[in-house]
């Protein structure tokens, strides 16, 4: 058996009172760039897209937060030069019927469908972190949770998320739950190692963050979202929170949770939910300090695979990856992570309600 869920975990621990010690030590970061993959090429198609992708052609652009983009994190500044080869890209995000047809043929377990090996789980959490109850020590993941009332602190995820024994890609919220008639939602609960496993499988690869934001951007260098600066369009251009968070879903997008793919306009790329929907796994570290040494250079960066390691200054344990693009869960008031820019750093053992994925293809792979 080998070691799942520490994140999901270590939050789980924290809801349950138990003391996670955490610390920043600056000496353990590693932000050298691993970035260059290949030098430039030309951007020319090198034959028919695969069934179910297109061709993103390749270029350079500004990745990182706009100055004018009052919503962004420090973490997606500051804005950096990068050049990116072209690649073929999934429309949508890998869907349950497209996941359910890879685990049929290959008899592939998720992780959140694995028994739970503690001795192997406490190598990865603070020393003298409580083995919780052998009740709790069941395969699952995180699940959504609705408010009763307003949230004074959208600090503490605790509120909104709950740690459900049996949730997963098949069970989306938990035993008696399914995914009959959801073909066609993305598949969800999908940890780092389970999207891996499926690329591997279908010839594939994640794509890097730098590639992923490129790939959204699709040539508005000025824009915050996809579609342009106007907010106002939000509800008609991906699934997102619309009403307070976490206590009212007003579904002015048409969806509480998620949304069938393509259900809302392709960017100019023809890529579909590349804000909203679900967040997406990228293939790169999370380093807190990569965007800036990125701009310390001066220079345009080819084709950039993220840090070297990982490291959050946040919190020195973590040993987490990017996911881009934002979730159904997001809204004005909590994270706007349906701007192109915005990032978050998700441990890859981790599976949520509202985590999947889709995958590209280099030109140049068989």
């Amino acid at each position: 058996m080998t070691a799942r869920h520490t994140y999901t975990f270590c939050f789980l621990l924290l809801i349950l009172s138990i003391s996670c010690k955490s610390k920043t030590d600056q000496s353990k970061e590693s932000v050298g760039n691993s970035t260059t993959i290949e030098p430039p090429k030309p951007s020319k198609a090198p034959g028919e897209a695969p069934k179910g992708m297109v061709w993103i052609p390749g270029g350079e652009f500004n990745q990182g937060a706009l100055p004018n983009d009052h919503m962004a994190m420090s973490h997606e500044k500051p804005t950096h030069k990068v050049h990116v080869n072209g690649f073929f890209m999934d429309i949508h995000e890998v869907t349950n019927a497209q996941f359910a047809k890879f685990v049929k043929e290959t008899g592939y377990v998720t992780m959140a469908e694995r028994e739970i090996d503690w001795e192997e789980m406490k190598k990865q959490l603070p020393e003298g972190t409580q083995k919780p109850h052998d009740s709790i020590l069941q395969p699952g993941s995180l699940v959504f949770k609705k408010t009763k009332s307003s949230v004074p602190n959208l600090y503490d995820y605790s509120q909104w998320w709950e740690w459900k024994i049996g949730a997963n890609w098949r069970h989306p919220y938990g035993p008696g739950s399914d995914i009959e008639g959801k073909g066609n939602h993305p598949v969800v609960h999908i940890a780092y190692e389970d999207a891996q496993a499926y690329c591997k499988w279908a010839g594939r690869r994640l794509p890097t963050e730098a590639e992923w934001e490129y790939a959204a951007r699709a040539g508005k260098d000025e824009s915050i979202f996809f579609w342009g600066n106007d907010n106002s369009l939000l509800s008609s251009r991906a699934n997102s929170w619309e009403g307070e968070f976490p206590v009212e879903n007003t579904m002015e997008d048409g969806f509480e949770r998620s949304a069938p793919v393509m259900s809302y306009p392709k960017n100019d790329f023809g890529l579909h939910d590349m804000a909203g929907n679900v967040w997406e796994w990228t293939s790169d570290w999370y380093n807190t300090n990569y965007y800036q040494k990125l701009a310390s250079n001066g220079e345009v960066t080819q084709n950039p695979k993220g840090a070297a390691s990982a490291f959050n200054s946040n919190n020195a344990y973590a040993q987490e990856r990017v996911i881009k693009g934002g979730s159904f869960l997001c809204s004005a008031s909590y994270c706007a992570s349906y701007r192109i820019s915005a990032r978050m750093a998700t441990s890859p053992d981790s599976g949520m309600e509202h985590l999947g994925f889709r995958t590209v293809r280099s030109a140049n792979m068989p």
